[in-house]
């Protein structure tokens, strides 16, 4: 439900902030919110925080693939495609963790697993495509970028910014799920990753300088729309690490991004269809979710 609110409220707020700037207040959030969580948690247990260096590495490099790339390249489809294809694209990044922990944590993958997945990428598949898909894409009317170089060209590919965002998060549960179940710290986790996200983006900005002005000149509404995603996306976050201790996964985090099944009726309710979703992306979407069924009852 966390994340489901967020991804609605990220195509609302993205029509009154600059994305990089929205992205960044979301991060910075992010930080705060789960340290004053953290706070709150260390006031209320009786015991104290054993260190983990290791597990404290792999939750800070979770924060590396989810917080920051996954979510940039996630806010991008949001923003050019609509919630709604961006959300189906989201239900892939358990598929791809179901086959990074089958690889490299032993997790076993039945074969109606397998169907499962193979049903949801079909899925995906009728949901993203339109006759001429592969070609080069127009962008989405509110969001001027000139078509020219070869990133602009990649930026409007459905099929990278939402397959590239999938891939990020799959990597970055399956580092988080190996941290928690070393360290039993999902709140102090959110925090570490949250952190490490934070830096990076900074790190990576070309416009440090100019944050503190951006702000001051940014619309009001807009910001605290995603000061207010931000606390969505660190608590589903905090409470996603949680899960990942007791059972699966490929689980966990399947069944924390079924966020298809609220944002596809509430994305038509809210922004009137403008998303052109018509009857193939309907019916992949129901085979989406037959997929996750089947993945989930295993």
């Amino acid at each position: 439900m966390l994340f489901t609110a967020g991804i609605l409220l990220t195509k609302i707020a993205s029509a009154r902030i600059n994305l990089t700037l929205g992205f960044l207040i979301a991060t910075t959030t992010n930080v705060v919110f789960s340290g004053f969580a953290f706070l709150v948690q260390l006031a209320i247990r009786p015991e104290g925080v054993q260190w983990n260096g290791r597990a404290f590495l792999l939750f800070g490099l979770a924060g590396g693939f989810s917080t920051y790339l996954g979510r940039w390249f996630f806010y991008e489809s949001v923003v050019r495609f609509g919630p709604s294809r961006a959300s189906v694209f989201q239900v892939s990044s358990p598929l791809f963790t179901a086959l990074i922990a089958w690889l490299l944590l032993g997790e076993h993958l039945t074969p109606l697993l397998l169907l499962g997945m193979a049903i949801t990428m079909g899925g995906l598949m009728l949901v993203s495509y339109k006759p001429g898909f592969f070609s080069r894409r127009a962008p989405a009317p509110e969001v001027a970028v000139e078509t020219g170089t070869l990133q602009e060209r990649l930026l409007q590919s459905m099929l990278l910014l939402g397959l590239g965002s999938s891939l990020a998060y799959a990597v970055g549960n399956v580092l988080r799920g190996t941290a928690v179940r070393l360290w039993n710290e999902p709140v102090l986790g959110a925090l570490v990753g949250s952190i490490f996200g934070l830096a990076l983006q900074l790190a990576a900005s070309s416009h440090k300088r100019d944050i503190g002005m951006n702000l001051r000149n940014a619309n009001p509404g807009g910001v605290w729309l995603f000061v207010l995603i931000g606390i969505m996306t660190i608590s589903a976050q905090m409470c996603a690490i949680g899960a990942m201790r007791y059972i699966p996964l490929s689980v966990a985090t399947l069944v924390t991004l079924c966020t298809p099944l609220l944002v596809f009726p509430l994305s038509h309710l809210l922004f009137k269809n403008s998303e052109g979703i018509g009857r193939m992306a309907l019916i992949g979407c129901c085979m989406t979710v037959f997929g996750i069924f089947i993945v989930v009852m295993r």
